[in-house]
């Protein structure tokens, strides 16, 4: 084994375990043919790649730039033995954990949210949690997130800019209503504000400076609304509702946007053990620790799936 500072640690034929912050293992790997695992923590930029085996001795650590011609050329001499990659689920997945797919590795992705490493640890960092994400993997504690299908992946994440715009729309709406009720004592409502055109601001006669920053929300809003009223349309046009999902539109207030968003965000319901667990996935689940009939505290009320409750709030016109 080779260590940045120059300096060598073996025994025998075979690397000693070395897991300090500056060790760099070469890629040869052992001549056993015993179990490895991978973990990989992901980063914008670059990524750590460490391989263990069986009794958790590492046979690869090192950073590597997030180049999937790079990385899968490092995890290839392993790739007989690997029983699986795990990679940890950050903004960037989705290239790294398709690319490996494609290669033929069988790929985990991890729920940094649910994945917790000892917190008496005195020192941790990017060598250790790639190390750590391939040993939880090993015992088989590794909290799994989902790996969306890509060909569906796309619509997905469609629906999901719907709902970042409509929750922009929304913000420009309340600053309008605010800078209204504020300057006039004004009171107008959502339906109000959208039917707002430049004559009607005018008329107003709002002070200069206070009609360019209502002038700017309107514009913005009428922006908002042609972009979510043309993904909608795309949506409407290319996502059919599975017939398990057709019963969301008997519901009050969900019509076929919500129902088209609910099922691209759901994906496929199977991989719900039971009602309690989709019900926690849309939190819709209370968070709190009971102990001998006293509340002790609460958990994380805010894993979850923070789609699924701005849907809850937002109405759908479809469904009137």
């Amino acid at each position: 084994m080779v260590l940045k500072n120059g300096l060598s640690r073996m025994r025998g034929d075979s690397p000693v375990r070395f897991l300090g912050e500056d060790a760099t293992v070469t890629s040869r790997p052992y001549p056993t043919a015993e179990m490895k695992y991978s973990g990989i923590d992901l980063h914008s930029n670059n990524a750590v790649v460490a391989v263990i085996d069986d009794q958790d001795r590492v046979l690869y650590r090192r950073r590597l730039t997030n180049d999937l011609p790079l990385i899968i050329a490092a995890l290839e001499p392993y790739h007989e033995d690997l029983q699986g990659v795990v990679v940890e689920s950050t903004f960037n997945w989705y290239w790294l954990v398709d690319g490996l797919m494609g290669a033929g590795f069988a790929v985990h992705l991890a729920n940094t949210a649910a994945t917790k490493q000892y917190e008496g640890l005195k020192y941790s960092g990017d060598e250790r949690d790639a190390v750590f994400l391939a040993h939880i993997f090993r015992l088989g504690l590794l909290p799994e997130g989902y790996i969306y299908p890509p060909a569906e992946r796309g619509l997905r994440d469609l629906a999901r800019k719907r709902l970042q715009l409509v929750q922009q729309r929304a913000l420009n709406i309340l600053s309008i209503e605010s800078i209204l009720a504020r300057q006039m004592n004004l009171r107008l409502n959502a339906e109000q504000v959208r039917h707002l055109d430049s004559a009607a601001v005018t008329a107003l006669r709002l002070p200069a400076h206070t009609e360019c920053a209502l002038m700017a929300n309107l514009a913005v809003l009428r922006t908002l609304q042609a972009e979510i009223i043309a993904i909608e349309t795309v949506l409407d046009r290319e996502v059919k509702l599975r017939p398990e999902f057709e019963v969301l539109k008997t519901a009050p207030g969900i019509g076929n946007i919500l129902a088209a968003t609910i099922m691209l965000e759901t994906g496929a319901v199977s991989r719900f053990p039971s009602v309690g667990h989709f019900s926690s996935y849309c939190r819709c689940v209370e968070s709190k620790r009971i102990s001998n009939g006293k509340k002790k505290g609460e958990g994380n009320a805010k894993k979850g799936q923070q789609e699924r409750r701005a849907e809850e709030q937002e109405e759908d016109p479809d469904s009137a």
